[in-house]
């Protein structure tokens, strides 16, 4: 009978080893494997250049608004027009200033007219008196009267001057050659004095505004070359830093640099994003880890990057990053310098994703 038990026994562990061995077959990862590049880290031990972000911006702008409060009678030009200096592009209706032209016309005429008569009236009592025929008090009196006079058509004069110089209010002109960028208002609108009504950029010229925290902007002196790099095209233009700010009162501790672009062919317009590097002589002896932007995963407020395990599966490792250097990004920690990175793939990345990495 013992016997039996044990033969029992012995048939059960084989059958429960049997099932565990075929319980282990089945849990196959038979997903396909994932074609990646990758790239190893690009260490530098020294960091040559701070970068700043800024907009680019016409060197050469305006902004045209009016003194004076009318209906617009005409735009003259649309966005994107190519303008002379002088050209006229938004008219603004002008009777009441016209009105005004009139009556300061007529207070001319009517001032000129009582000077000549009292320039003739002192003219005679001078030669009156030169003949004893009037007293000093006499001329005196037409004296006064002539200096009044006077006195009266400047005053008339001045007051055209002013009319004449509010009709530039009325009829909008281009202060310079250009390409008008924007217009903020129609015929028939209402313009109000300070209200924006059309914008006009000179072309050619172009600079950028960065703002540079309080730790760099010693290292930071007017005539230094610069480089500035359009994301929107990844072109690097050569520039030169014209204005370093002494003041961060209103800028929220930041200090602004404004940096003029060389000429070039490259196709620049306002409002792009730029990042402007700026050399520093001092040199850290700290080594920089350095990874291509686009090799980043970003998931919220997460960055990280996708790297090789021994198995050859992909590993999401969340990092803690710097600065931007041009394309590149300053890895702080969560990468060493002697790892593998995936750089890009041929198919959609998850984290233990099997891969293969193309040679």
């Amino acid at each position: 009978m013992k016997n039996i038990y044990t033969l029992l026994l012995f048939s059960a562990v084989i059958s429960f080893t049997a099932c565990n061995n075929t319980s282990e077959e089945k849990i196959v990862d038979n997903s396909p494997e994932v074609v990646v590049t990758v790239s190893s880290v690009a260490a530098e031990n020294n960091t040559p250049f701070l970068t700043a972000s800024g907009k680019i911006e016409a060197a050469n702008s305006a902004t045209l608004s009016t003194r004076m409060m009318g209906f617009v009678d005409k735009v003259h030009v649309n966005v994107g027009d190519k303008v002379s200096k002088g050209q006229l592009l938004v008219s603004i209706n002008n009777s009441d200033l016209s009105a005004k032209n009139a009556q300061t016309s007529a207070g001319i005429t009517e001032a000129k007219a009582a000077f000549n008569n009292a320039e003739k009236d002192y003219q005679r009592f001078q030669n009156l008196f030169a003949d004893k025929s009037a007293s000093q008090k006499e001329l005196d009196d037409q004296r006064a009267r002539y200096e009044m006079a006077k006195a009266r058509l400047e005053g008339a004069r001045q007051m055209k001057n002013e009319v004449q110089s509010q009709f530039a209010y009325v009829s909008l002109r281009a202060p310079f050659n250009g390409v008008v960028t924007n217009k903020f208002i129609e015929a028939g609108d209402m313009a109000n004095p300070g209200m924006p009504l059309i914008s006009v950029e000179g072309p050619g010229n172009f600079e950028v505004t960065a703002s540079v925290p309080e730790s760099e902007i010693s290292k930071i002196k007017p005539g230094s070359e610069v480089k500035v790099i359009v994301k929107s095209s990844d072109k690097i233009i050569p520039a030169t830093v014209t204005e370093v700010s002494t003041s961060a009162r209103n800028t929220g501790g930041q200090f602004l640099v404004k940096v003029v672009l060389d000429k070039t062919e490259a196709s620049i317009l306002s409002g792009m994003y730029a990042t402007v590097q700026f050399p520093i002589e001092k040199k850290t002896d700290v080594t920089s880890v350095l990874v291509p932007e686009e090799a980043l995963v970003k998931r919220g407020q997460l960055t990280g990057i996708y790297t090789v395990s021994e198995s050859n599966t992909a590993i999401l490792r969340w990092l803690r990053i710097g600065r931007t250097f041009g394309d590149n990004v300053e890895i702080l920690s969560g990468l060493n310098a002697d790892e593998n990175y995936i750089i890009s793939s041929e198919g959609k990345l998850f984290n233990g994703a099997k891969i293969t990495i193309k040679q």
